[in-house]
């Protein structure tokens, strides 16, 4: 059995360490023992902007992409959308990045050159604020992944994407006829009752992990306002 190889670390601001590892030709980051996300399975961040990109019906959005991690969901938006789309990524840990340049740069290839990207390091909850509040134009889908699923386990202040009071201001911060979708690594019935009682109709997909519909099943939130 290959050794995981140790690469770097990252403080997460308000949080906790990330740590990036390799396993042979494979990258893994971790959050003390959990796997926050590996190389090996991507289908369903992929799944993420994709599915997204199909109930908008067009090319030409503009969407904000909450979390970078190993930028699977934003090379999938990129792949999609026309030249007159745009993606903002909201990225709080800037190493993430630097890792992204730097020992997975062969991963990552151009997308964070790519003209239609807005890269932003902060958090994604600050930016739906000021979306929500008409400081900056609105979206026409917020797709988070910011955590294994809709509770704050990479840093407690996450905890607010997920609460009535975030929902209601990625409510907002949507274009009329907009979606909000939320990566899970497992189903929460109860966080389908709070999207539901927050405003929004909701759809749940369970996403296989590869594309050969092996690997662990994860489930996809798509919200729309009701």
């Amino acid at each position: 059995m290959l050794p995981r190889e140790h690469i770097a670390t990252a403080q997460i601001p308000g949080g906790d360490v990330l740590e990036l590892v390799s396993h042979g030709r494979d990258f893994i980051i971790m959050l003390g023992r959990n796997e926050l996300m590996s190389s090996r399975m991507q289908f369903s961040e992929e799944q993420l902007a994709e599915l997204t990109l199909d109930l908008l019906g067009r090319d030409d959005a503009r969407l904000l992409i909450g979390g970078y991690g190993m930028g699977f969901t934003l090379r999938a938006a990129l792949a999609r959308l026309g030249e007159g789309g745009q993606a903002v990524v909201a990225e709080i840990v800037p190493d993430i990045i630097d890792w992204a340049r730097g020992p997975m740069a062969q991963l990552t290839g151009t997308c964070l050159e790519d003209p239609r990207l807005t890269l932003e390091i902060g958090d994604v909850a600050a930016i739906m604020d000021d979306a929500a509040d008409w400081t900056t134009p609105r979206y026409d889908a917020i797709l988070l992944d910011v955590d294994n699923g809709p509770d704050g386990i990479v840093r407690a202040e996450n905890q607010r994407l997920y609460s009535f009071a975030g929902l209601r201001a990625a409510r907002a911060a949507l274009n009329p006829g907009g979606v909000l979708a939320i990566w899970s690594a497992a189903p929460d019935p109860r966080f389908t009752r709070r999207l539901e009682k927050a405003g929004f109709a909701v759809e749940e997909r369970q996403v296989r992990a590869r594309p050969n519909n092996k690997g662990p099943r994860h489930v996809i939130w798509f919200a729309r306002p009701a």
